[in-house]
């Protein structure tokens, strides 16, 4: 079964609101087993949106329309279509009752525009909208199921799961599909994929691997197609496993875990404390931290030692090596994180100073190098790396990097 989302907005092609919808959509459908495999953007025409139905028809099962069902004048999607399935708008009664009791109840006057939204395709089935005044739209032809939505996220999220979801399944026969994502930091997609190479080359061919590289990490989703989920997840263990036995260092979760929430289940599980002294990363691995809910169960806090004067006022860190090694060294990052770890009386404490960038680098000390160390109960640890040329990417990465470093530390140490 192929799908397709058309979304419709001058506003979606002018990058003035962000597209959300069709990646809801998109991870929606592929969790029923429903392959996505086209999308597209258009105007608020006439044209645009006749010519994207007639290529849907032609390729696509199902076919999601988002957008176009307001109230002005420029929300067109609703005549358009109903010209497209040679028809014409009706009233629905129970549709205007609703729009005039949501008015009602808000004191609002019901103007013309508003009772339009009551107007609907004769040969539509209406699918409910109780959060907005713009109902949703069921069409089906010739084996293709056409479903238009309102472009609000939160009104097509409800739409489409509670109404348009039944009437799917009624029509088709969904497969069984399992995807399982295994979240690994510390290497490259192409270092990865080398690695893993075999075990790729012998999966069989319902079994795909999809690798998925963002800065710092790269997600490897293993995606298993058949009748039945329970057969899918037996084939699916031994290889899993495989690929713990081959790349289990760079390994720190799967599904959705991010590094933040593995190394707080850590620190939780250890009942120990974290700190961190940060001058490249200027506040943002606390951010990180921070963002899980419940990290004050272990996280105490940080200073942010973006200036020298602050490395040697607040982390005690000697003027001696500031003037000679200077802040972006090995022996400003130990100092800084071991003194850190006093001063807070934290289990962990880790430290990064470094050249951000774009200005600043030297030939000795080029833009992107970074010092990391981690003071813990089995001494302090410090490494240099270089993180590249983009001030966002470098902060990013560093700060990663960081999360990963105390990671292998607290499972070295169960």
């Amino acid at each position: 079964m192929k799908a397709e989302i058309i979304t419709i907005g001058d506003e979606l092609l002018l990058g003035q609101v962000i597209d959300t919808n069709s990646s809801w959509l998109g991870q929606y459908l592929n969790k029923l087993g429903i392959g996505v495999h086209f999308k597209s953007t258009i105007s608020d025409s006439r044209e645009a949106i006749t010519n994207a139905l007639l290529e849907a028809r032609h390729r696509s099962d199902v076919i999601i329309i988002t957008g176009g069902l307001g109230p002005t004048k420029d929300d067109i999607t609703k005549i358009t279509m109903a010209d497209f399935f040679n028809t014409e708008l009706v009233l629905n009664q129970q549709v205007l009752d609703w729009v005039q009791s949501i008015f009602t109840k808000r004191n609002l006057p019901l103007i013309d525009s508003n009772n339009q939204q009551a107007m609907v395709p004769k040969n539509c089935e209406v699918l409910w909208n109780k959060n907005g005044t713009a109902p949703g739209m069921w069409f089906y032809e010739n084996g293709k199921a056409f479903i238009s939505l309102p472009g609000v996220p939160f009104e097509m999220k409800t739409i489409f799961e509670e109404e348009a979801i039944p009437k799917l399944k009624s029509h088709f026969n969904f497969p069984a599909i399992l995807h399982r994502t295994i979240q690994t930091i510390g290497i490259g997609e192409s270092f990865v994929a080398n690695k893993i190479i075999y075990i790729e080359e012998t999966l069989p061919k319902h079994i795909k691997l999809a690798y998925l590289p963002s800065i710092g990490s790269v997600r490897l989703r293993f995606s298993a197609y058949g009748e039945y989920m329970d057969m899918l997840n037996k084939e699916l263990i031994p290889i899993i496993h495989e690929l713990y036995n081959t790349i289990g260092e760079y390994i720190y979760g799967e599904g959705d875990d991010s590094i933040s929430e593995v190394v707080g289940k850590l620190l939780r599980n250890k009942n120990a404390t974290l700190s961190t002294a940060e001058s490249c990363t200027s506040g943002f691995l606390a951010q990180m931290i921070t963002s899980i809910p419940g990290s004050s169960d272990y996280f105490i806090g940080s200073i942010v030692s973006y200036a020298n004067r602050i490395k040697m006022d607040e982390l005690n860190v000697p003027a001696e090596i500031i003037n000679t090694v200077g802040a972006v060294s090995e022996e400003c990052v130990i100092a800084m994180a071991q003194n850190l770890k006093a001063k807070f009386k934290t289990t962990y404490a880790i430290a990064t100073s470094g050249i951000a960038g774009p200005g600043g680098g030297s030939e000795l000390k080029p833009v992107g190098t970074v010092w990391i160390a981690l003071a813990s109960p089995n001494g302090t640890v410090a490494k240099k790396y270089n993180m590249g040329d983009n001030r966002e990417r470098t902060i990013l990465r560093t700060s990663l990097t960081s999360l990963d470093i105390l990671r292998k530390e607290l499972l070295m140490s169960n």
